[in-house]
């Protein structure tokens, strides 16, 4: 068993206090920095995957905190750039509804004694992809003002389209778990 100490948990956990510096980058419109930080954080992200992969050195800590610290950097520089009106605003509130509808169904199965197991699903990890590319169009449209006006619309509906189904499709699959889980009992 590997050790909860370790460099990918490290990086994992570097990610989640760079969390608060591009939202504060981003809000005090230090958009060059934010820029960086977000690079920063997707290269902790890849790199502490290829170190946990390449070592051996993959942990039950980390296979939880890796994700979190992804859905907290992406979440957090979503509604930073919301905030601020470099996204619309009902983007955000359907991002945020997805992760709050995901995060409510885990609660739920647990208050019902009920494990609920976390896959992530195909069309959440296109979504994902798309949520980054349109963070970094964003971030790197306000650093260098790149006029990515058209390929940053063409992302918001996108992201928009992928995030309600990701959403749709983790609720099915919840009600269908939940049912079959009932039925069993």
């Amino acid at each position: 068993m590997v050790g909860v100490v370790t460099i990918p948990n490290l990086l994992t956990v570097l990610r989640f206090l760079l969390v608060p510096v591009v939202v504060w980058a981003i809000a005090e419109g230090h958009h060059i920095l934010a820029f960086a930080v977000f690079v920063i954080a997707g290269l902790t992200d890849g790199l502490d995957g290829f170190i946990a992969k390449k070592w051996n050195l993959s942990s039950s800590l980390g296979a939880y905190l890796d994700p979190l610290a992804d859905k907290a950097l992406l979440v957090s520089i979503f509604v930073a750039l919301g905030v601020v009106g470099a996204l619309p605003i009902w983007l955000v509130a359907v991002v945020v509804a997805r992760d709050a509808l995901i995060l409510a169904a885990v609660v739920v199965s647990g208050l019902m004694g009920r494990t609920l197991p976390i896959r992530p699903l195909f069309v959440s990890k296109l979504n994902t992809v798309a949520q980054i590319l349109l963070a970094a169009l964003v971030l790197a449209d306000l650093a260098f003002n790149f006029n990515l006006n058209r390929p940053i619309a063409v992302m918001v509906l996108v992201v928009a389209a992928l995030t309600a189904a990701s959403a749709g499709a983790y609720l099915v699959a919840w009600l269908r778990y939940m049912s079959e889980r009932t039925a069993a009992h």
